[in-house]
């Protein structure tokens, strides 16, 4: 009869787990559409919670401090990329139409013939490649594009709104949800504090140090190329600034390949502005902002952030920014407490183990004579 009430016991306890992993399994179905609005409002109630812990102390009530960050995080997230986005969605459009033409002329031919190794270098390369056909082609895909971008405005402005409400919560009920997290967390309350630290060192490090310096660059390379008079500086700056965000790319991808094109149509002057700009300045920036914005935050090898990046934007999308290295980082936090877990386990099985050697130690200390 034991046996049995044991047994029931344990069939209860696993279908109890059974239901649990099942349910736990539909619930991530269920968020997963909205795993880009999550992240992003977890993510923007980090980098706030600084200030809205100013401004609720201020103001005194959690519902209007919220609502003031959320209205500050609209305003300087929600205009300039929507600025930077028309203007960008045109520029796109009109560069590929001007790279098609200048591919067509024959102004740059020109330029090489005056280099016989270079001209048959490119003349074997056009054999090769259809640069001009690519280029007609990527024309009509992007005025294609456009006009699906503003067929899908719509959606991507549901997910903004559902991004800000999720906000508000984050922001508004932060001590509840820390307070949910370390109930449901299997580790130990020090365990959770080092993941959460983690995490949120990594939404910094990526924010400030990564997205933030990634923004400057473009910026600056976007001013330079508007000054020196050459065509779309908001769509190169943009390409910049998302060239700079790879760990093994940068702004030289493009400004340099600038320069050269400034050389080829005899603006030495402007070419060497260019480069020194670009390798000075933009170039320089990152070293220098970066230990500034970041500090000891987050130390993390090349070759994993690199993985967690791309492989974030793959597997997320754009929230794979935060999500890619954010996995690897608490991954590597939950390993490291996994040694301490185990080095303490061994220690004390070793001490438990000379405990119990030393009574046989001490009677083989008298022998028989």
């Amino acid at each position: 009869m034991r046996e049995w009430a044991l047994t029931e016991g344990r069939l209860r306890i696993l279908i109890l787990l059974a239901a649990t992993a099942l349910g736990l399994y539909l619930c991530y179905l269920l968020a997963l559409p909205f795993l880009p609005s999550l992240t992003w409002a977890l993510v923007l109630s980090v980098m706030l919670l600084p200030m809205h812990r100013r401004i609720e102390a201020r103001t005194g009530h959690a519902n209007l401090a919220a609502v003031i960050s959320v209205i500050v995080a609209a305003s300087a997230v929600v205009v300039p990329v929507l600025y930077v986005a028309q203007k960008l969605v045109v520029e796109a459009v009109e560069g590929a139409v001007y790279l098609e033409g200048q591919l067509r002329g024959a102004e740059w031919r020109d330029a090489i013939d005056a280099y016989p190794r270079l001209a048959r270098s490119v003349e074997w390369i056009e054999e090769q490649l259809d640069f001009t056909g690519a280029v007609a082609n990527l024309a009509q895909w992007l005025t294609v594009q456009s006009t699906s971008l503003v067929r899908g405005s719509v959606n991507q402005l549901l997910n903004l709104l559902l991004t800000f409400y999720l906000l508000f919560y984050f922001l508004r009920d932060r001590q509840r949800v820390w307070q949910t997290l370390g109930d449901f967390s299997p580790l130990s309350r020090a365990a959770t504090e080092l993941v959460a630290r983690r995490f949120m060192d990594t939404v910094h490090a990526t924010i400030f140090g990564t997205l933030g310096v990634a923004a400057v660059q473009g910026t600056l390379s976007g001013l330079m190329f508007w000054w020196l008079g050459l065509p779309l500086p908001i769509f190169w700056g943009v390409v910049i600034g998302l060239l700079a965000i790879v760990p093994v790319l940068g702004a030289f991808v493009v400004w340099v390949p600038a320069a050269v094109f400034l050389v080829f149509e005899g603006h030495w002057i402007k070419a060497l502005i260019l480069a020194a700009w670009g390798g000075i300045i933009v170039g320089g920036i990152d070293n220098l902002l970066y230990p500034v914005l970041v500090g000891n935050r987050l130390k993390l090898h090349t070759v994993p952030a690199l993985i967690g990046l791309i492989g974030g934007i793959i597997l997320f999308g754009a929230s794979g920014l935060v999500l890619g290295p954010a996995v690897i980082v608490v991954t590597l936090a939950l390993v490291e407490i996994l040694k301490r877990h185990f080095r303490r386990e061994t220690i004390r099985h070793d001490n438990v183990s000379r405990r119990r050697a030393k009574p046989k130690q001490s009677g083989e200390t008298n022998p028989r004579t």
